[in-house]
């Protein structure tokens, strides 16, 4: 059992943005299959896949909530940079994608990620979401213009050594009060959102430019966390830091560096606890 769900969670996770609700979507599905008749299904990995993906699609369309909607919300983070028994983390997408999948719907979210993550053909997508091969086909397209038109950069995340270096410059110019130096580090069009779900009230939700947000990076360290432990580390395979508050994580930033991985382009400001405590 603990193998199938090794297998199923990338699918759901991917599909959902949600740790916590991709393990609900499993749990319900292997409930149901553990508890019925099993002797009539001949592939159960295959069987279970089906029907977790779309478990996790009737999932989001009832938790569904847009980036673009006035109260922002962020994918729930995974942490890659350590080994974990019950994440393929191979199979994770980058935070900066799953953020861009948000202004999918259910369908066209879970048709990217299976034609894209996982490399299915038209058919076996239209066999999973019982639907036809050129519909499947019309999803992609709309899901690729809607992704490509956001941030076209967004698809891919620097892997060499530059982002950590600029992470560290970038951590030592906010204790500094090194203004000048922060919004070098900065793009010119950065954008930060925040996410404190129901229980944290956030500074601000939204904050774009690199003036507004290099300020408002300067108030929220020296107002809140400069007292906290911060530590590096990699969430959705990007660059992190987690802020610490007696040893309870209170915050977790992700970075999405531009394709030289020198500046900054984006910044996701996770503060909701129930999204913190599996992070760890």
């Amino acid at each position: 059992m603990e193998n199938y769900q090794n297998v199923l969670f990338p699918y759901a996770y991917n599909i959902l943005g949600s740790r916590t609700l991709a393990q609900d979507a499993i749990q319900e599905v292997m409930a149901k299959y553990f508890s019925g008749s099993t002797s009539e299904v001949n592939n159960p990995e295959a069987y279970l896949k089906r029907a977790v993906i779309n478990q996790s699609i009737n999932l989001k369309k009832k938790n569904q909530k847009t980036i673009s909607s006035e109260e922002v919300w962020l994918p729930e983070p995974v942490a890659t940079d350590h080994t974990d028994k019950n994440i393929i983390q191979e199979n994770i997408l980058s935070y900066s994608l799953l953020f861009l999948l948000e202004q999918l719907n259910p369908k066209e979210r879970a048709v990217f990620i299976l034609k894209e993550a996982f490399a299915y053909k038209h058919k076996e997508i239209a066999e999973v979401l019982s639907c036809s091969v050129p519909y499947s086909r019309k999803l992609l397209s709309r899901a690729r213009s809607k992704v490509r038109g956001a941030d076209q950069s967004s698809a891919t995340i620097p892997q060499a050594d530059a982002p950590a270096v600029q992470i560290d410059k970038y951590l030592t110019a906010i204790r500094n009060r090194d203004l000048e130096t922060l919004q070098s580090l900065l793009s010119e069009d950065v954008a930060l959102y925040a996410d404190g779900g129901e229980a944290v009230k956030v500074v601000q939700h939204i904050c774009n430019g690199r003036p507004d947000v290099s300020d408002l990076l300067m108030y929220v360290y020296q107002k809140f966390q400069q007292s906290q432990i911060v530590q590096s580390a990699i969430v959705n395979h990007q660059p992190a830091l987690l802020f610490y508050e007696d040893q309870l994580l209170k915050a977790c930033q992700v970075y999405h560096f531009d394709r030289n991985g020198q500046r900054i382009k984006r910044i996701c400001n996770i503060l909701d606890p129930e999204k913190l405590k599996n992070i760890d």
